[in-house]
């Protein structure tokens, strides 16, 4: 077997740029899939930090009911972005074969959908940090008036939000382990002759 190679993480990321870019449709709707997830998970923390600012009293069967939302949707949008990862594999076959030709390493392969994810994920996720903590504040200003910013609570929706952008991006990455493995594994002879 020929010399196997590995291109500096440059290079990867450039590359994954370029597959994001060229499927901007699948793409575009495996971010939405993240955006709407975290943009949920993100406005029932909100909710929880303003009620507790404001000194409500919280309905405590309303919270296992949002935890049981959260928790699906942020399911659902695993189960996306491995949907989506796993049409990438198949449309790109040839892509792959000949990068495998070429002798790249199954490293490599899995390297790419990895960033992939990670990309998506990373812009899915602050979006939906946006998207949830703008909503549910506004939800609050127009039921509560303008004294949810009296004593809004910064440092718990800014902690929050962050720690939505890296559940966001951990779940993109755990969705595509699977299709990335399974895009390394293809053996390039197969992926060069394959009619997608």
């Amino acid at each position: 077997m020929g010399k196997q190679i590995s291109l500096p993480l440059k290079d990867a990321i450039k590359i994954s740029f370029n597959g994001i870019r060229m499927r901007a449709g699948r793409s575009s709707i495996t971010t939405a899939g993240i955006l709407l997830g975290i943009a949920f998970l993100v406005s029932m923390l909100v909710s929880s930090a303003l009620t507790t600012s404001l000194s409500l009293e919280p309905d405590p069967d309303m919270k296992v009911k949002q935890l049981w939302l959260v928790t699906i949707s942020l399911l659902v949008s695993v189960l996306g972005i491995a949907n989506a990862m796993l049409m990438s594999v198949t449309e790109r076959y040839k892509e792959i074969g000949t990068m495998k030709c070429l002798g790249a390493l199954n490293k490599f392969i899995i390297e790419l959908f990895i960033l992939e994810a990670l990309f998506q994920g990373l812009l899915g996720s602050l979006l939906g940090c946006i998207v949830g903590t703008i909503s549910m504040t506004a939800v609050f200003v127009f039921t509560k008036g303008m004294k949810v910013f009296l004593n809004y609570p910064i440092l718990p929706v800014l902690l929050y939000n962050i720690g939505a952008v890296l559940i966001g991006v951990v779940l993109a990455i755990i969705g595509a382990i699977y299709p990335a493995i399974k895009a390394a594994k293809m053996e390039p002879v197969e992926a060069m002759r394959a009619e997608v």
